[in-house]
């Protein structure tokens, strides 16, 4: 499978997007670093700077034929960034359209938002998205992960970088699901 990581040049929660990346690979999987520039992309910790990533493609080139699921992670920039490029918003909605699995973490559902595919989707995300996901028509609730399939397409979410672990348990069961 070749799994696209849709992240904004800076601001991505270096863990939630690493350790998804990690137990991907560990698959067998493929996973491909998107983002809205060429070059590289600073994590942060929290608030510190983390490590940089080399892009593999750019939204602008991307196309969701080529990918099997995307996968959204957190970290309150990186969302924040995502969300106001028509490219990156369009390029998440298409895994929806596509009917391809998606896993968002911590803030990352403020891209599927403004992508108005939330709607009548149960999800979590981190507390602060709960109104903003309310509001967009979305069962928001308080759980580790949950896995959603009231919609076009499977939908993982989870609340955390402690939650983590469950979140890469789902997705990998989940992804493997829409290729058997």
């Amino acid at each position: 499978m070749r799994i696209a990581f849709l992240v904004a040049p800076e601001g991505v929660e270096q863990v939630e997007l690493t350790e998804p990346w990690r137990a991907l690979t560990e698959t067998g999987e493929t996973p491909q670093l998107v983002s809205t520039k060429p070059g590289g992309i600073q994590a942060f910790k929290h608030l510190d700077h983390g490590d940089t990533f080399p892009v593999d493609e750019t939204v602008d080139r991307a196309k969701v034929d080529d990918y099997d699921a995307l996968v959204l992670p957190g970290g309150v920039a990186n969302p924040d960034a995502l969300r106001l490029d028509d490219r990156a918003v369009a390029f998440a909605k298409g895994f929806f359209d596509a009917g391809k699995p998606v896993a968002a973490i911590c803030h990352a559902p403020w891209t599927l938002i403004e992508a108005d595919v939330v709607r009548g989707r149960r999800m979590t995300s981190w507390p602060s998205l709960r109104t903003d996901l309310r509001n967009a028509g979305a069962d928001w609730v308080d759980e580790q992960v949950v896995v959603c399939t009231a919609g076009p397409n499977t939908l993982v979410t989870s609340r955390k970088p402690d939650d983590l672990p469950a979140f890469d348990d789902a997705l990998l069961r989940e992804f493997g699901k829409a290729v058997a």
